[in-house]
């Protein structure tokens, strides 16, 4: 069963990989497309070299705080050992279920949201059942992620509204139309640089939204212990795979919503946008802390709306956006709980003969 087990989470694995590529990197690199810097295949084959490199580089780090950091999996693997492979299983196929159908809506949702509501409701139903404690869950390491959530956008925000207004001052002050095309012009290439680095510091942080799950029950079937999760090669090429593939499928959907839905974005505009981005996002995969690319670009994009105006802005689609932010949790923890009872019994209850102590 082991064997069964691990081949579909490599499968899900992929599925949600290819999901992040659809919604959040499109979310990463929609404002270079929306400024006209870069075509689709552009983006994608800058996704495609720079995600890999941020993933292999940095995305180790994140994906051990995803994996081992909020529900203690120790304790789960002393009742079963399965239990874990089809919690984490439950929890990729939820959170993919979920950024999935935000992908439909045009909405650019927080993948990073998404995997840990599910991985705490694979927990929740652990705690139910007396696997764990309520309180062995590592509910302060919740709090910090949530906590990063929330201002994670703000500081992208205030970082674009600086630099975007040190920009304006600069170059358009009292500057002719000619003047502003011209300076609107060799910012494309400082936006393309941007972009190389916004897809990095995206697969340094992201990744783990797919490998995390995946990487934990790889290293319980090697080592029969969580003291770091160690990420191999092939499960990063499997994730950046996935991602640089949903991007090219399926990323035009959330590239439209980031790239000219908030606000009008031009090379300068984008610019600044996409440094704040990679800037915050690099520095918590450092720290390895899971924060949202999509919260830090939505709040970057709104912040250079806002040096414009406030009517610079489409008010009711960020209500949108944040709407759907606000229920990605508890839509992905209640869905994760649901699916991880229904595969605890298809494989733990069927096989219980050839392991006695299941979950139920």
């Amino acid at each position: 069963m082991d064997i069964l087990l691990i081949a579909f989470l490599l499968i899900a694995c992929f599925y949600m990989a290819w999901n992040i590529g659809a919604n959040d990197l499109a979310n990463a690199m929609g404002t270079s497309v929306g400024s006209k810097a870069l075509t689709i295949r552009q983006v994608i084959i800058i996704a495609g070299v720079f995600e890999f490199a941020g993933a292999v580089l940095f995305g180790g780090r994140v994906t051990d705080k995803i994996a081992t950091g909020i529900v203690p999996l120790g304790p789960v693997m002393e009742s079963n050992l399965d239990t874990v492979a089809v919690g984490m299983l439950a929890a990729i196929l939820a959170a993919g279920f979920w950024v999935t159908l935000a992908t439909i809506k045009n909405l650019p949702v927080s993948t990073s949201h998404s995997i840990v509501g599910a991985i705490l409701g694979f927990g929740l139903v652990c705690a139910y059942d007396k696997v764990i404690l309520l309180s062995d869950i590592h509910w302060g390491v919740l709090v910090s992620i949530i906590a990063s959530w929330l201002l994670s956008p703000l500081l992208g925000g205030i970082v674009a509204y600086i630099l975007f207004w040190i920009i304006r001052k600069k170059f358009f002050s009292n500057a002719t139309e000619t003047q502003v095309a011209a300076t609107e012009k060799k910012f494309i290439i400082l936006q393309i640089v941007t972009a190389c680095f916004v897809a990095f510091s995206h697969g340094s942080n992201d990744v783990a939204n797919a490998v995390a799950p995946l990487s934990a029950v790889l290293n319980m079937y090697e080592e029969f212990s969580f003291p770091v999760v160690s990420v191999s090669f092939g499960v990063l090429i499997i994730g950046a795979a996935g991602m640089v593939l949903g991007l090219a499928m399926w990323g035009h959907k959330v590239i439209e919503t980031i790239g000219s839905q908030i606000t009008e974005l031009t090379p300068t505009r984008g610019f600044s946008a996409q440094f704040s981005t990679a800037a915050v996002v690099l520095l918590c995969s450092y720290i390895a802390l899971p924060i949202s690319t999509t919260h830090v670009l939505v709040g970057s994009v709104i912040g250079v709306g806002l040096a414009g105006g406030l009517t610079s802005v489409n008010l009711k689609v960020v209500k949108n956006i944040v709407s759907s932010w606000i229920t990605t949790v508890p839509v992905s923890a209640m869905t994760s709980m649901f699916i991880f009872i229904g595969l605890s019994f298809i494989f733990l209850w069927i096989f219980r003969s050839a392991y006695p102590h299941h979950l139920f």
